[in-house]
């Protein structure tokens, strides 16, 4: 058993991640900007106010947690990168620094081409922002050295979305896994599969994955 923050514990991505863990017998704690607005979070989950851009947040909660999930939303460029700046410089200092799991964007994968996917001409320019602050996420992880553990989790560049948990699903690092028709697919339920069977089996420290059917 293992003892899990889960920054925003209260999205698409991070409601499901402690669901699963939660339903594993994991210990979690819920790192949310508002505690009242997370009722339907499972029996069991300890719900805190918490922001993975906030070195307090991170220091308070690290002595209790094995790892840190970074699965957090917004706008803008900076949060995802600051994010990940945060959690590095802040857990490095420690002594027994948790690992970090950030649940990144996948239209950082690679294209055939060897270029990401928001670099495409019709790559939709009001998510274009938020995708090079995760582009920016990952490259500072790459470059963070020594002290920490880190794994960043890329979904499907574009086919991804809430749906049936099969508890399937194949791995790849910088390209979408893809299926025979050459789609790229999963379901939030199958990523936070993923993502616990990491927490519970490590095989991509600091490095990046990705999953998909």
């Amino acid at each position: 058993m293992s003892s899990i923050v889960v920054f925003g514990a209260g999205g698409t991505a991070g409601s499901r991640i402690t669901a699963e863990a939660i339903n594993r017998g994991h210990r979690v704690t819920a790192a949310v900007r508002r505690p009242e607005a997370t009722s339907y979070l499972p029996t069991g989950v300890r719900v805190v106010t918490g922001d993975a851009t906030s070195e307090r947040s991170v220091r308070e909660l690290a002595p209790e947690a094995d790892v840190m999930v970074v699965a957090i939303g917004g706008d803008g460029h900076d949060l995802w990168q600051d994010a990940a700046r945060t959690l590095v410089t802040t857990l490095r200092d420690l002594p027994d620094p948790p690992r970090i799991i950030h649940v990144g964007g996948g239209s950082t994968l690679l294209t055939p081409k060897g270029t990401p996917f928001l670099n495409e001409p019709d790559f939709p320019a009001e998510y274009r922002d938020s995708a090079r602050g995760q582009a920016a996420a990952l490259a500072y992880y790459r470059t963070s050295g020594d002290g920490v553990t880190w794994t960043y989790v890329s979904p499907p560049p574009l086919e991804f979305h809430p749906g049936e948990r099969t508890g399937h699903y194949r791995t790849g690092t910088d390209e979408p896994v893809t299926d025979d028709q050459g789609r790229s697919v999963l379901t939030y339920e199958d990523l936070a599969v993923a993502i616990v069977d990491e927490i519970e089996n490590p095989r991509h420290e600091n490095t990046r994955f990705t999953a998909a059917y």
